[in-house]
This record gives structure tokens, sequence and C-alpha cells, in this order.
């Protein structure tokens, strides 16, 4: 059994935010394979579905992103689930927009949420899928352009760049994470 996590952050103000790119992520995914409800579970919305074989779940924790580890390790401890079978989808203020990258572990970058589920995992070394969402234009906070909604042209974008990051989630949960870097890194 396999684990992916979209990070994000609860509730309509925040839903088609830059930070909620995670979310996002994982709705194309489940999109393609789940007909029924996520059920309320480890302080998230859970999917189980089945992709090619394997026994996959999907989770938007309900938490904010800074507490994203408190979902994410209830999962991970309740299934057994090791730590390289765990993905983490998030956005990136270091890439350009829609630009991915996928590493096996390492640290969190600045990432408040990665940097939350490595804490309360208590290691680095779980695979993550990072999303560029490009650095904020001229003197614009971090805090305020990450929970700011994409703008016209990233919209345009979006739906392609969003198709290409389920299919390197797909990618990783077949072929496995060396295999899904040389497929997608720097797409």
């Amino acid at each position: 059994m396999k684990l992916v996590v979209g990070l994000g952050n609860p509730g309509a103000n925040y839903r088609q935010t830059r930070h909620n790119i995670g979310f996002m992520i994982l709705a194309e995914l489940a999109g393609r394979y789940v007909n029924g409800k996520p059920k309320n579970k480890f302080h998230g919305e859970l999917l189980e579905v089945g992709i090619r074989d394997e026994a996959v779940l999907l989770l938007c924790p309900s938490t904010y992103m800074n507490r994203s580890g408190v979902s994410v390790s209830e999962a991970v401890r309740f299934y057994k689930i090791p730590f390289d079978e765990v993905l983490i989808v998030c956005d990136d203020l270091n890439l350009p927009f829609s630009k991915l990258r996928i590493r096996a572990d390492g640290s969190a970058g600045g990432q408040k949420g990665l940097l939350d589920v490595a804490r309360m995992l208590g290691t680095e070394a779980f695979p993550r899928l990072r999303f560029g969402i490009g650095r904020p234009p001229g003197m614009m906070d971090a805090a305020d352009y990450v929970l700011a909604r994409f703008v016209e042209e990233e919209w345009k974008q979006l739906p392609s760049a969003l198709k290409r990051a389920a299919d390197a989630v797909e990618a990783w949960i077949v072929y496995g994470t060396a295999e899904a870097m040389n497929r997608f890194n720097g797409q």
C-alpha cells in the first residue's frame, strides 16, 4: 500500500490558491479512479484507489499547511506504511511555475508543510513531488504570494500542468521514485 498526500489549506478561502496545488493534483488523480466521496479520517479527507494493481491512499489533510504532519503521521502509523512508500505533493516557491521536481528525500527547503511532516515522522527520508509556483513579484511577501490565487496566464496553463503532475504521481506509484524522476524532473 502506498500513501500520496497533497498538501494545502482547508476551506473555500484557500481553495484555488498556489499553496493548495497539492490538493489540486490529488483531485486530478482521484478524478481518474474514483466515483465515491472521501472519508473524513486522520484529520483529513482520505480516498482509497487502485492504480494498476497497487492499493493507494490519497490523503488531503484538513489541518492547515503548517500542521500537515499530524494527518500524515496518523495515516502512516495506522497503516504501517514505510516512509519510502509515502509521497508528499506540495508547492515550491523556488521552481518556475508548473516545473516538477521529484526527490527520494531531502530537506524541506523552507516549505512549512514538508517541514512539519518531517518533524512528525522523525525523518526527511520520504519522497516528495514539488510543483513550481514561481517567486513572488517585486517586494511581495512570500506568505501573501502562496495564499494568492493564480494569475490569468497561470490559469490557462494549469489544466495541462495538473495532468502532467498527476501523471508523475502515477509514474511514482507504478515505477518508483527513480523512474518518476527520470521521466518528469524539470518538466
